[in-house]
């Protein structure tokens, strides 16, 4: 870390563009996956939150990539007035309100319409990216819309991070990063220390800042120490360590719930777990970044974990709606089909495989059409508003 902070900065000549890596793609789709096992496999998965897991990769990989944006747009805009600011900001919002807004504005108007109890209920905070401000204020989580405190994180990043990465010099990035890692932490610490609900240190959004925070350093590796990078990255060991060291984590959490007074939210589950799982996303993500060989290479890069990680942003926005354990009725359409279904062929009820393949093909035919016919024309919208 020590020679990452000396200044070795690339010539501008040598800075990589903005390419598609493609193994980023199959790393969505690892991530996505892990939520919907998470949330599908209430009871039959126990003792480590994978959902958790699937969403922490998530914010470093977003850390990774819009640090890489950003730093790379103030480079190329660095010899206009003012650092091109205007600009930098324009470019970066518009891109992301294409990206983001449409398909998660048509779903909450959708749901609203077809009356699913907290999206009416809830409607103003659905619609300003502020469920998590409403899980930690009321202590209590949200129904079906649960899984949106995730997206509300990231906008709510996406809200000072530009700035910052801005009006920080370059050589001062990685040290801001690192002081994102420690303040998070320390946050957890002193809410677990004062005995708060622990989900308001899961879903507040300066308590997720370590993962973000790992991110960027990754961004600043690739784009400006490329040689630490791959000195970093190139080994697969450092993925299977800090495998290891998630593992830990999870087993201490479990060793602790039967042991402290506050169960499976202790310390270790509240503060150090996150950081664990950021810490393995690290080096998974920047690992796939160069690029990995042999079975991990055909995971990541074959046709269908291709496609799927394309479409996880459609995978996880509608997951919840189609099955939720906890909160979807049996009057809900998913269910009433189902036992349709079962009721023609009794035999699907022999094992929960069945039905979990039958939710999960639901989710991919929605995320599938939303992809093409809302996502994929509204994307290509983004090539009039390149870095």
């Amino acid at each position: 870390m020590i020679r990452m902070l000396k200044d070795t900065t690339l010539p501008s000549t040598a800075r990589p563009v903005l390419n598609h890596l493609q193994q980023l793609d199959g790393i969505r789709f690892l991530a996505v996956g892990l939520v919907l096992l998470d949330h599908w496999m209430v009871g039959r998965i126990e003792g480590v939150a994978l959902g958790a897991l699937g969403v922490t990769i998530f914010f470093v990989l977003s850390g990774f990539l819009i640090t890489r944006i950003l730093l790379s747009s103030k480079d190329k805009l660095s010899d206009q007035p003012g650092g091109g600011l205007s600009k930098y900001l324009k470019t970066f919002y518009i891109r992301r309100t294409i990206r983001i807004f449409p398909v998660y504005y048509l779903t909450l108007f959708v749901l609203a319409l077809v009356n699913e109890p907290p999206v009416r209920e809830k409607f103003a905070w659905l619609a300003l990216y502020a469920t998590n401000i409403y899980i930690a204020i009321n202590h209590t989580w949200m129904g079906t819309v649960d899984h949106l405190w995730s997206l509300a994180v990231e906008e709510q990043v996406y809200l000072f991070f530009p700035l910052l990465l801005f009006f920080v010099p370059r050589r001062h990035v990685p040290i801001t990063a690192l002081l994102m890692i420690v303040v998070s932490v320390g946050l957890r610490y002193a809410l677990h220390r004062a005995r708060l609900p622990w989900f308001i240190g899961y879903v507040s959004m300066p308590t997720c800042l370590d993962s973000f925070g790992l991110g960027a350093l990754m961004a600043f590796g690739w784009l400006y120490r490329r040689e630490w990078f791959i000195r970093v990255f190139q080994s697969t060991a450092w993925v299977w360590i800090s495998l290891l060291g998630f593992v830990a984590v999870v087993v201490m959490t479990n060793y602790m719930a039967e042991r402290s007074p506050y169960g499976y939210h202790n310390v270790w589950a509240d503060v150090w777990e996150r950081l664990a799982a950021s810490l393995f996303g690290f080096f998974l993500i920047g690992k796939a970044v160069l690029g990995y060989g042999g079975p991990m290479k055909w995971l990541l890069e074959n046709s269908v974990s291709q496609y799927l990680g394309r479409i996880s942003y459609g995978l996880y926005l509608y997951h919840n709606f189609v099955f939720n354990f906890y909160h979807t009725q049996p009057t809900h359409f998913t269910v009433r089909a189902w036992r349709r279904i079962t009721d023609v062929l009794p035999f699907l009820n022999s094992a929960y495989i069945f039905q979990f393949s039958f939710f999960l093909a639901l989710t991919i035919a929605l995320a599938t059409v939303s992809w093409y016919v809302i996502e994929k024309p509204i994307n290509n919208l983004k090539d009039r508003y390149s870095y």
